[in-house]
This record gives structure tokens, sequence and C-alpha cells, in this order.
């Protein structure tokens, strides 16, 4: 089991108050601004009104601001948290489901007892630890793949409305890569902005408040197989797995029981308000502990604190951001959700198919899982990696 243990630098001097809270905002902005749109489109494809969805996403945005002052503060260590994105390109994925958006609820509630359970019983972990990450990461890209080709269509069905965000985003892509999503996502804005003056349009304010809006959970097989069992498994190697590690490389052991409790009973208490799974940190993670906050390490846990902090603040607007993405014109905000998972498309196919010996397993789990069939009202995701799986054990009986 992982251990905290605080580190620093012992370098002298006078450590800069500002750097580990402007490192905080800066990671709660990119990380929030950067995926938010696979938020809201995964939780619609499941069956969610616009409403639900909004409450899932402020739900969200108040659990991992609780979750990332908590664990920061009571650890001494930058830990931040952030919603499953990985998780909700699974839900865009997956589409309705049998049971309807209440069924899905009461798998978002099995994922949260699957994260609890797997900080109080090791061997759990142990069991998830077993799937082998080619099959993982083929299943996370084949998930991913019509997601990621939303940019290239969208300019076929609306180039006037889906141009601007792709340039934008390949413009800083090169000159400042941190912000090209977030700026991709400032330049939809201002395409549904300007849509909605150009039609003289407006937007009564109630919509643009929070709110929140609770659903009884149901459970169905479909709901059980079909989201529950890959959702957790797409958080945990997508997610928590790799969030340890970042910290790691940066001289921090995070605590794998009481991280897995927090985040567990953090999605456990969104998911009645439509939030789909509060994880750690992966990519976003390095924000917070890295050198910009602060050239002191045992002062970054600020840095974490901070972040919690900007996501309560950003959770105000969650309504805001929802309606932005009902408004929006037809094809700009896939876009958007497509040129955010770009990146996380690229470092699964890689994953997947690194290692030869594992190459023809995770390329039958990424086909699979790509072609978006669903049997007997479960989700390709779940018969990808069964594929993979069998495959494998026909490929590697009997050989060393």
């Amino acid at each position: 089991m992982i251990r905290a243990t605080r580190t620093g630098d012992g370098a002298g001097g006078s450590p800069d108050a500002a750097r580990p809270i402007l490192a905080g905002v800066v990671t709660a902005l990119v990380g929030y601004t950067s995926s938010f749109a696979v938020v809201l489109t995964g939780l619609a494809a499941v069956g969610a009104t616009p409403g639900q969805a909004a409450s899932g996403l402020l739900a969200l945005s108040l659990t991992m601001g609780l979750a990332c002052i908590l664990l920061s503060w009571r650890t001494r260590m930058p830990i931040t948290v952030a919603w499953s994105t990985p998780g909700a390109a699974l839900l865009a994925a997956t589409g309705s489901i049998e049971g309807g958006w209440a069924a899905v609820v009461g798998a978002f509630l099995v994922v949260a007892l699957l994260i609890l359970l797997t900080g109080v019983w090791p061997l759990l972990g142990s069991l998830v630890a077993r799937i082998p990450p080619s099959l993982a990461q083929a299943m996370l890209a084949g998930v991913l793949l019509p997601l990621c080709l939303a940019p290239v269509t969208g300019l076929v069905a609306n180039p006037w409305g889906v141009l601007p965000v792709v340039l934008t985003w390949l413009v800083f892509a090169r000159l400042a890569p941190r912000w090209a999503v977030p700026l991709a996502f400032a330049a939809a804005a201002i395409v549904v902005i300007a849509g909605l003056a150009a039609e003289g349009a407006s937007v009564p304010a109630a919509a643009l408040l929070p709110h929140v809006e609770l659903t009884a959970p149901t459970v169905t097989v479909g709901s059980l197989i079909g989201i529950a069992l890959p959702l957790y498994i797409v958080t945990m190697a997508s997610q928590n797995v790799p969030g340890v590690a970042v910290m790691q490389s940066f001289g921090y052991r995070v605590p794998w029981r009481p991280a897995m409790l927090v985040t567990g009973l953090a999605t456990a208490l969104a998911a009645p308000a439509g939030g789909h799974a509060v994880n750690l940190a992966a990519i976003s993670a390095a924000l917070a502990a890295g050198p910009d906050a602060g050239p002191d390490r045992t002062r970054r846990w600020i840095a974490g604190v901070s972040t919690g902090v900007s996501y309560l603040v950003l959770g105000a607007a969650a309504s805001v951001f929802a309606t932005l993405v009902v408004l929006a014109p037809v094809a700009v905000i896939p876009a958007v959700a497509g040129l955010a998972l770009l990146a996380a498309f690229g470092w699964a196919v890689q994953q997947a198919i690194d290692d030869p010996g594992e190459r023809m397993p995770a390329v039958v789990t990424f086909l699979v899982a790509a072609s978006g069939v669903s049997f007997l009202g479960v989700s390709a995701a779940f018969w990808a990696l069964t594929a993979g799986l069998l495959v494998r054990v026909v490929l590697h009986t009997g050989r060393r």
C-alpha cells in the first residue's frame, strides 16, 4: 500500500507565496475548460436532460473542489482531483440504456461503491491490476475514436462554425499547448454568442443560475455491465493509476486508501445529482505538483487547495456552460470535445500497441470498442474487453 511522505527540495530563501496559488488556479481553469464539454456530451448521450447535465456538472465541480481541499490540506501534498474525462467519453459512446437516466445514476453509485471497495479491500485493486493495461487502453482508444473524428466531420457539416474552433486550437497548440483547448472553447463561445446576436435571441436569466436536480437511482443488468463496470475500469486505468504515477514523478507518494475513500465518497455524493465519477487527476496533476507551483515542494500543497477553491468558483457557472452547449450550432461543441480528447486518444493508442506480444488482442479490443455495437443491452466497451481477453487467452495459452 502506498503511504504518504512529505518531500522538500531544501532550497533556501523565502518562498513565493503567490506561485502555488496561481498554479492551482491555472490547474482548475485548464482542466475544467478543456473537458467540461466532454462531460456534458457524455451525460446527454446516456439520457440526461440539459437541466440534469448542468446539475451533474455542478455536482462534479463541488465534490471535486472539496476533495482537492481535503486531500491536499490533510496530506500537505498537492493532490488534485478531477472528473473522469475518459469516463465521460465512454458515456458518449455508450448512448441510452434500458432503464433510462435513473439506471444510469444507479450505475454511477455502483462505480462509487467499487472505488470505495478498492480503498478498503486490496484484493479488488489487485484484480483490476491484472487486466492487461494494453487492453484497457485499447478499449479507451476505441471509445475515443468516434469522438475524435468530430472535428473532421464537423468541418463538413458546419464549416463556418467549426473552422474558427479548429484554427484557434491549431495556432495555440503551437504557441501555448496548455491553453489550446480552453481557447478553442472560447472561440466556440464566440461563435455561439455571435449566432444568438444575429438571430436576436435571448437567454432567460433563470437558465443561467446553478441548480441541482436529484434522481432516484435504479439498477439494471444493462447499467451494471454496460456502464458501471467499464466506467470503473476506465477510471482506474486512465485516471487513478496514472495520477499516482504522475505524483510519484514529482516526489510525492499518494496515500492510496485515503485517496480512494475520498474520491469514492465524492462520486457517491455527486451521483444522485448526475455526476458520473470523481478520481485523482492525471495530466493536470503535473500543473499543481510541478515546478510551476514553486521551488519548495513542501509548500506546493497550497496549489492543491487553490485548485479546489477554483473548482468551487467554476461550479457556480455550470449552468452557463451547459446553456452554451445547448445553444451551440450543429457540430461546434462536438468539435471542441474531439479536440480535447486528441491527446488522450494518442496516448491510449501508443500504450495499446506498445508491446508486440499484446498487439493483436489490443487491436481486436480497439476495433470492437470503436464499432459501437450493442448486444443484449450491453455497450460495446464491455464486449470489446471481453473479446480482447478471449483473443489473449487463445493466443497466449501454453506459451511462456
